[in-house]
């Protein structure tokens, strides 16, 4: 075994040569000083030196690992010893390996509220003397999978309003760039509270990933559901009624008054017919929308005859609020809920424009929807719920 004044020798060796070589010696000083101090740590662990043969053997040595450890004075590349028949880590990496874990949590974080890696690139420069690389930063984030998973699979209760809503962002899948369908939930419980309840990433937003998105809330344990509240996307709508069939339905107002617009001829046109289809729902009652549509359908019918055959045809799909109390009116006929979610998620996002995969995207999405879905509720009731 390396006896202690060996040991001394060797430490007085490494620091005589960074005292005579200077500051462009240290990472190869600090590299030898890491592996002989390993070294040394695992022979008297074992009792042994490498092919001494003694009784007092408590293991035998198994070769090396290697591993990068940043620093400072940068990336050092060490040789980790290693033990058959027994555990054994190096007690001088284990601060390190602290450390190391501590950089990647706040790279990550630092990725998830939108900090450029070109930004995080400089400052692990200046911290670590090496520059981290987009996919690096991607990789560290890794380590917020576990709270991912927890959140994606916590129980749920019961939820009096459904909001579902979807976004896109930017992937990169089998080499080419695709549409991400981002899908969210967000439920008022039966204390009034908001909660988010899903999030889901896939490459469309077909009927078969929104009913499987459906159906795992379900799984979780959500009930007592009175009213969905979603856009007219025909995927959503085909799985809302094979998943709640039973379930009364909103069509958002906003999203119903930008499909109006469509229907317009120049762009003066699709402003006034935006504003007068969230006219007909700002009614006190069925009776005075239902006077409104007519006055509306009079307004237009020799501007745009397509236009109110459409309106007549959906109209209703926007009434559903109207059956529930209506201090919940303003909140229960829009998905602005989710719009909020959506907009948080784009602020972060656009720095990063591609992801290298799904599962990055899901990863970022869900630690934004967490840190949105904790302050929520801890806030104060979104709806009064008698």
């Amino acid at each position: 075994m390396i006896s202690d004044k060996s040991n001394k020798y060797f430490i007085n060796e490494v620091l005589e040569t960074f005292a005579n070589n200077g500051i462009s010696e240290l990472k190869e000083s600090l590299e030898r000083l890491f592996n002989q101090l390993m070294l040394a740590e695992r022979e008297n662990t074992i009792g042994a030196s490498p092919y001494e043969r003694t009784p007092d053997r408590k293991g035998y040595c198994n070769g090396f690992k290697n591993k990068k450890l940043l620093t400072r004075s940068g990336e050092l590349g060490l040789s980790v010893p290693q033990v058959r028949n027994m555990e054994f880590y190096p007690s001088c990496l284990e601060k390190g390996s602290r450390t190391e874990k501590a950089l990647k949590l706040t790279l990550a974080e630092a990725y998830i509220q939108g900090v450029s890696t070109r930004k995080m690139a400089a400052l692990t420069q200046e911290l670590c003397g090496k520059e981290i690389s987009s996919t690096q930063v991607s990789r560290f984030s890794e380590v917020l999978d576990e709270e991912v998973k927890k959140f994606k699979e916590r129980p749920l209760k019961r939820y009096k309003y459904l909001y579902l809503d979807a976004e896109y962002e930017k992937v990169r899948q089998d080499g080419i760039v695709q549409s991400l369908a981002v899908l969210k939930a967000v439920g008022v419980n039966e204390e009034g509270q908001r909660e988010i309840l899903g999030i889901s990433c896939s490459l469309s937003e077909a009927e078969v990933h929104w009913r499987n998105f459906l159906e795992d809330l379900l799984k979780r344990g959500f009930s007592g559901v009175e009213l969905v509240i979603s856009d007219a996307h025909k995927g959503l709508r085909c799985a809302l009624k094979a998943v709640f069939p039973s379930v009364k339905w909103q069509r958002c107002i906003f999203h119903l008054a930008q499909n109006a617009g469509a229907y317009a001829t120049n762009k003066n046109m699709k402003f006034e017919i935006c504003n007068a289809t969230k006219e007909i729902y700002q009614s006190l009652n069925k009776d005075e929308a239902k006077e409104r549509l007519r006055l509306c359908l009079e307004r237009f019918k020799t501007k745009s005859s397509k236009f109110c055959d459409w309106l007549e045809e959906h109209f209703i799909e926007g009434l559903t609020f109207f059956d529930f109390p209506k201090e919940h009116w303003k909140k229960i006929r829009t998905v602005n809920v989710v719009e909020r979610i959506n907009q948080e998620q784009k602020r972060r996002t656009r720095v990063i424009r591609i992801f290298p995969s799904i599962k990055s995207c899901e990863r970022i999405v869900v630690m934004i929807a967490l840190g949105i879905h904790e302050r929520w509720i801890t806030d104060q009731k979104y709806l009064i719920i008698e």
